[in-house]
């Protein structure tokens, strides 16, 4: 039996119609501007996947095997973007100048990311496509740098790839600690396991690092055009847009990480993987690191319907 001492804090709670039915729990970390550890819930040195939070790393390692690119392609290249139009519009264009085709990409065919979007594409007609899938712009610039280098097109997501080997060399080096565990990501990736406080320390890095380095040129292309890392209706672009400076990236079953360019961060995952309490659990935490905006009212609100009325949310409970 878990002692009491194991078992996760309570990050949110499921409010209906005035009672509790339901809790997230999970680990949280914050760190000051310093990068001293201000706040720490559960156990955020435990290793976790990042999922797409890892998606930057990749991408600096991208950069730094030789690949050239800057401004909306690069901040495709750490997207998980949310299968607009634009989104769709320029991996096609970055396979045709880097002479690939999509049959080229080894992302499973899917639907957009985002619920609009797939409703409008169904709607279509349309049927799920491998540039759809919200890793295509990764996977191109993945495959880009191999061409340049002259590298295996055919392995490039073996985790013993020499790309691969420089993106675990890069998170490695981000984060202050080893890799915990190597899986597979949904989109066949390999997936990189590193502890919340690591994560936070990685994003940390981003923001602070030189002008011109790898990893600064993959934060500034993120934070100036965030709608590519994302998409319209996402928080991580609202919270980059409407917060000047600050890095954000989500990650599949419920894991998130942020980085303010003064150099605070947090990160945190939410054990059950409940994408509903990203947004509160991720609002209350800006708010521990001093952040104020209209945008957290944004972020925060998941609300409960009862028929079509509102008669409940998720809330932060830390």
């Amino acid at each position: 039996m878990m002692s009491p001492a194991a078992i996760p804090p309570v990050l949110a709670e499921v409010v209906r119609s005035g009672f509790v039915e339901g809790r997230h729990r999970g680990s949280l970390v914050v760190l000051a501007a310093d990068g001293r550890v201000e706040l720490a819930l559960g156990d955020p040195d435990a290793p976790v996947f990042p999922r797409s939070a890892n998606k930057p790393f990749q991408a600096a390692a991208v950069l730094r095997a030789g690949l050239d690119l800057s401004g909306e392609r690069l901040a495709l290249a750490a997207a998980s973007h949310s299968g607009e139009h634009f989104h769709l519009d320029l991996v096609r264009t970055m396979l045709a100048e880097q002479r690939l085709t999509e049959d080229d990409l080894q992302t499973p065919p899917d639907l957009p990311l985002d619920p609009v979007e797939a409703e409008s594409y169904l709607a279509r007609g349309l049927v799920r496509d491998k540039v759809t899938m919200n890793c295509s712009g990764k996977h191109t610039a993945m495959l880009a740098v191999c061409a340049l280098n002259g590298w295996d097109r055919e392995g490039y997501l073996d985790p013993a790839h020499p790309l691969q080997r420089l993106v675990r060399t890069v998170l490695e080096e981000a984060a202050g600690e080893p890799v915990a565990a190597v899986g597979t990501d949904g989109c066949g990736a390999p997936l990189l396991a590193v502890g919340l406080t690591g994560l936070a320390r990685a994003f940390r890095s981003l923001v602070l690092a030189e002008p011109g380095s790898a990893g600064r040129r993959v934060a500034d292309a993120m934070r100036a055009h965030p709608e590519y890392v994302a998409g319209t209706r996402r928080p991580d672009t609202w919270l980059m847009r409407e917060v000047p400076g600050t890095l954000s990236k989500m990650g599949a079953e419920a894991v998130q990480a942020v980085a303010l360019p003064d150099g605070r961060a947090l990160a945190f995952k939410i054990d059950d993987g409940a994408a509903r309490a990203l947004g509160p659990v991720l609002a209350r935490s800006l708010g521990l690191l001093g952040v104020e905006s209209p945008v957290l009212d944004r972020i925060g609100r998941s609300p409960l319907l009862g028929g079509a009325t509102e008669v409940g949310e998720v809330r932060a409970a830390f």
